[in-house]
């Protein structure tokens, strides 16, 4: 059985598939929002994924520039992969990958 954190993994996931980046963006935060103050590289690197949805949002919308800030700032936290100890370390590398590949396919 799939914990809270882990179902909201896979619908981000799902949301990024679905081009919703929107809901995307709302399913990490329902894991980050409580959280948000907390000084730990989790939580950072989560607020980076939140970010690249927000990007990629930004991009379907037209709005080109505002999508490279939240994008730099995915760039920012995701080399915290490397360095976190968490139950979900695999699932936030098969995330930060899926999310690099929709980045530079330009399928969004």
């Amino acid at each position: 059985m799939l914990s809270k954190h882990e179902k909201l993994l896979e619908e981000f996931m799902l949301c990024l598939n679905e081009k919703r980046y929107y809901d995307a963006h709302e399913a990490l935060e329902e894991i980050w929002f409580p959280r948000r103050f907390e000084k730990d590289e989790e939580v950072f690197l989560l607020k980076g994924f939140i970010n690249a949805a927000v990007s990629f949002e930004l991009i379907k919308l037209g709005r080109e520039n505002p999508s490279k800030k939240a994008w730099s700032t995915y760039l920012k936290y995701r080399p915290l992969l490397y360095r976190i100890t968490s139950p979900y370390k695999n699932s936030y590398h098969f995330i930060s990958r899926h999310i690099d590949t929709l980045y530079h396919s330009k399928a969004l």
